[in-house]
């Protein structure tokens, strides 16, 4: 009897297979370099970090410059989802280029872009172009958003904002036209140490942060510019306020903070300055009343919660719901004269109807109502703006509380990022580039029952399908033996 014969390999099959191996390989292969080139790769992430927003898409369609993105990285210790939402900006316009540098190999590049005395350090990104010559580094740093814990009064990461840093940057950078903020020194003003956060947050919005004296004979005021006059207690020199007096001739614009303790009535150039615009301080601080609690935060009635009005500048905010303000000690201002054709003022910021001002000379022992108190509504930040007699407009801001400018807390409690903003926008003019994208949660969401059960779905039924299914090929197979 003839022994049967296995079946084996047929000699042509087993090329084909590493063929048909090889060629799936290559098609993956060709599938990834597809994603990364067409930005084609979902985001499955639970915060989509690397889904981009329809604000950055028309941002980067509209740069006037070619940008080139520097990873400084070792390979294989990449941010990934930085370097997948990079793939999709370089994808999405053909005016980024995105490249990795090793700065252990490439010590020169990074000399080339200095953020400090040592340099710029690795892990960090490079937004430069050439057109302009400007260029940004940004780091880990620029790539988070703080919340401020009120119970443990800590800081802690709650976003990531890997979006709204690269693109701010890159326009930044493409603009042909840059503003400068002058923050002006040497009247007591608020000084560098004291307004750090300030003018990071103008960084970041495309100025140029100055801190100069007036009277410096490197400082050149222009139309590109807004000045700060940020609480000043000693009064400007008659040179200086020369200088104003014809920057704001031809169209310069001011924004003025003057809190309650200010000896603004001492400074009589200041305040004529503020007259300008149609700004009057009023001598005192304002309370609010103990009957309104939404007007004032926590238990403390000195720590205002204003009202804002739609006026030119606040009118994205108002319809944005970005209202939200915590004025810690506010001086209140009035209005500027309404029949001054030249001239017109807008209240931004103000109290209640039942808000009071309390003078400085008063008795200061108890915040309850005295008869001598000033009534509100309260004016707290007031716009102003004058026609010159050459023909020019210019703007002016006022707000009675700098710690709006100047609080960490308040950076991250409420929106006194977005007022800041919004004013300097206002008085330069400016139309609105910077990309307002918020940040990805940096904290995975809790289990609901609803998550609870997809998790079981995929921990264990899935699992158990898949032994079902073997135990149920095993019994067939035993079957067929035992026939």
């Amino acid at each position: 009897m003839a022994k049967e014969k296995k079946p084996g390999w047929i000699p042509w099959q087993l090329p084909l297979c590493v063929l048909l191996i090889a060629l799936l390989l290559s098609l993956s292969v060709l599938v990834q370099k597809w994603e990364d080139e067409k930005g084609w790769k979902r985001d499955l992430s639970f915060n989509h970090v690397t889904t981009w927003s329809q604000e950055t898409q028309d941002a980067i369609a509209a740069l006037p410059h070619p940008v080139q993105v520097y990873v400084l990285s070792r390979r294989g210790e990449e941010d990934a989802p930085l370097m997948e939402l990079l793939a999709r900006y370089a994808a999405g316009s053909a005016q980024i280029q995105v490249s990795q540098v090793d700065p252990s190999l490439n010590p020169d590049f990074i000399r080339r872009y200095r953020k400090d005395e040592e340099g710029i350090t690795s892990d960090a990104i490079v937004v430069d172009c050439e057109e302009t010559g400007r260029f940004r580094v940004l780091d880990a740093t620029d790539f988070v958003g703080l919340g401020y814990d009120m119970e443990a009064g800590t800081y802690q990461i709650e976003t990531l904002t890997y979006e709204n840093a690269l693109t701010n940057a890159m326009v930044d950078v493409t603009k042909d036209e840059i503003f400068r903020a002058v923050l002006v020194q040497g009247h007591g003003e608020l000084d560098e140490s004291g307004t750090e956060m300030l003018a990071d947050l103008l960084t970041r919005d495309h100025y140029e942060v100055v801190y100069a004296s007036l009277l410096s004979s490197e400082l050149t005021l222009g139309k590109n510019d807004v000045v700060f006059l940020l609480s000043p207690v000693i009064d400007l020199l008659d040179a200086e306020m020369d200088i104003l007096e014809r920057f704001v001739q031809d169209g310069g614009s001011i924004l003025f903070t003057c809190d309650y303790s200010d000896p603004v009535s001492d400074m009589p150039h200041v305040r004529s300055l503020m007259r300008y615009f149609g700004f009057v301080p009023m001598d005192g601080i304002v309370i609010a009343s103990e009957m309104e609690k939404d007007s004032y935060y926590q238990d403390n009635r000195l720590f205002l919660i204003p009202l804002m009005y739609t006026t030119e500048m606040t009118g994205d905010m108002v319809e944005n719901h970005e209202t939200t303000l915590i004025l810690a000690g506010s001086r209140a201002f009035l209005a500027g004269d309404e029949q001054d054709r030249d001239g017109r003022t807008e209240v931004v910021l103000s109290t209640t109807a039942r808000a009071y001002l309390r003078s400085l000379s008063s008795d200061l022992s108890t915040l309850d109502q005295l008869p001598e108190d000033t009534l509100g509504p309260l004016a707290l930040c007031l716009t102003g703006e004058r026609m010159s007699e050459q023909g020019q407009l210019a703007r002016g801001v006022i707000l009675g509380c700098s710690t709006v400018l100047t609080s960490s807390e308040l950076y991250a409690m409420t929106d006194a990022q977005s007022l800041i903003l919004h004013a300097c926008r206002y008085l330069s003019g400016e139309e609105t580039v910077s990309v307002m994208v918020p940040g990805r949660s940096a904290l995975r969401p809790m289990l609901t029952p609803r998550r609870m059960t997809l998790a079981l779905i995929l921990l264990v039924l899935i699992p158990v399908s898949v032994f079902a299914t073997g135990a149920v090929v095993l019994v067939g197979r035993q079957r067929g033996k035992q026939a």
